[in-house]
């Protein structure tokens, strides 16, 4: 076989330099349009195939269908360049793998959200030698594929890698995105070097006792002399701006939702804001109404949550068992305690004689500090919401063990607040849970519960009526 001359960009070399050292094991390249982002990644796969007999190589991306067109259809042009003979691979459209004849092979895999699988099992026990994440910024209103990167991330390094002396490589490409790759590379490597001047950033992560070594390369058009003047000529032409700043110019603060209720930057402080300690406790619960959707009782001092638990397909019994324990161990009295009566939530409120109900679409509450023209309660809370994690009035303090699981779906279903028809005249309102589903894959019980804390915060005479029978009851401890 003819050997394969290599003949990168500088920037493409410098990525090179980490793809086949042994130290560094993520490398995120790219962050704007034109960079050569799909070549690199075709032309490591092919030089380490054929270099390592039997490796198993993925690369991934939301749908198959777009890693055909995108990268199946470089990685043969690849091939052509570098008059790799007709033979050496072929691609097997059942199984989605490219098979080498040395026995290598490439599996083509999707991200995309499944609900029969929201866990990612399908990932759970096939064994790789390197990965890759081609487009890892597409969808930027969602952060599935951060589940996806996290549970393919353990398979790699584990197919002759000891046979070979090879350090198992998770290779990320994409452009500029407020997703998960924002939060794991882009603001890491701000905060480690200049984005500006540096041709690499690096920076080590500690995992219980083992370091591990991350980079960051960003590739701009301009990077790329093969194809700098066609792609300036294209990006020029982009008319909205936040896409040109993006895909031109690898602007990553651009805010490029006029709809976003809330700042990003400041979802993330709230894991970090410190705000006064408060006397008064509360409970908010949103309660699952479909086998896929979770239960979370949330625990607030002040507007600081302090707790939280998340159930997963609860009877309405053992909901209100969990919401009492948590009433007793914090002594939360009744009626700062608001649990979603839609639904099934119903029969938890009736079996706590003595909490408040929440009713997503019953009307706004009158506002005796701020008069807004609400479609409904659940807006009005959202809106407040938005508006205290914008002015760093909440902070986020549950435990590391009960939250880390949960950190990035609630980063993910905080983004996703945005204002329905924002551009028109009318009721304010937001999104819908079924729109938000479609982008995210999931019911948004995290920020729903948060939102309801909002109740307590609107100044506002609480003057419906209980039944006798119930006002009576609320008289007993239970």
């Amino acid at each position: 076989m003819s050997e394969i001359t290599i003949k990168p960009t500088a920037k493409q070399h410098v990525a090179y330099q980490t793809l086949f050292d042994d130290e560094t094991t993520f490398i995120f390249y790219g962050g704007a349009a034109g960079g050569g982002k799909t070549w690199l990644g075709c032309e490591w796969f092919l030089v380490t195939a054929l270099q390592y007999p039997g490796v198993r190589l993925f690369v991934a991306r939301r749908e198959i269908s777009t890693l055909k067109e995108s990268v199946l259809v470089s990685f043969n042009e690849v091939s052509q360049h570098h008059k790799v003979p007709q033979g050496t691979w072929e691609f097997n459209g059942q199984n989605k793998v490219i098979t080498f004849s040395n026995g290598s092979t490439i599996s083509l895999l999707a991200t995309a959200y499944q609900p029969s699988d929201p866990d990612y099992a399908r990932f759970g026990s096939t064994l790789y030698t390197h990965g890759w994440i081609e487009e890892a910024g597409e969808g930027s209103g969602s952060d599935s594929g951060f589940k996806a990167y996290d549970i393919l991330k353990s398979r790699i390094g584990r197919w002759k890698n000891k046979e070979y002396n090879l350090l198992g490589k998770f290779f990320v490409t994409g452009n500029p995105s407020k997703n998960w790759t924002y939060r794991t590379f882009y603001k890491k490597a701000k905060e480690h070097g200049d984005m500006h001047n540096d041709k690499m950033i690096t920076w080590t992560e500690t995992f219980g006792d083992e370091d591990v070594n991350y980079a960051f390369i960003q590739a701009l058009y301009n990077d790329n002399p093969f194809t700098a003047k066609d792609y300036k000529s294209k990006l020029s032409a982009i008319s909205n701006a936040a896409d040109r700043e993006r895909l031109m110019f690898g602007n990553w603060e651009y805010d490029d939702d006029p709809s976003a209720l809330i700042i990003y930057e400041y979802i993330l402080d709230l894991f970090t804001n410190t705000i006064d300690d408060s006397k008064e406790f509360y409970i908010t619960a949103d309660i699952a109404r479909f086998g896929e959707d979770k239960t979370v009782i949330m625990v607030w001092q002040g507007l600081k949550l302090i707790d939280m638990e998340v159930l997963s397909k609860s009877s309405t019994v053992v909901t209100k068992d969990k919401i009492k324990e948590k009433i007793n161990q914090y002594g939360v009295p009744y009626s700062h305690v608001l649990i979603d009566e839609d639904g099934v939530g119903g029969g938890v409120v009736d079996m706590l004689y003595g909490v408040k109900g929440f009713i997503n679409n019953s009307r706004p509450l009158e506002d005796q500090k701020v008069k807004q023209n609400f479609n409904n309660l659940k807006s009005q809370c959202y809106y407040k919401l938005a508006d205290y994690i914008n002015h760093h009035k909440i902070s986020i303090s549950v435990k590391a063990e009960k939250m880390d699981n949960y950190k990035e779906m609630l980063i993910e279903e905080l983004e996703q607040v945005k204002a329905k028809d924002f551009d028109k005249d009318g009721k304010l309102m937001v999104m819908p849970k079924d729109t938000i589903k479609e982008h995210i894959g999931r019911s948004p019980d995290l920020s729903d519960a948060m939102m309801m804390r909002m109740f307590f915060e609107i100044d506002h005479k609480d003057t419906r009526k209980r039944k006798k029978a119930k006002q009576f009851r609320t008289s007993f401890t239970y």
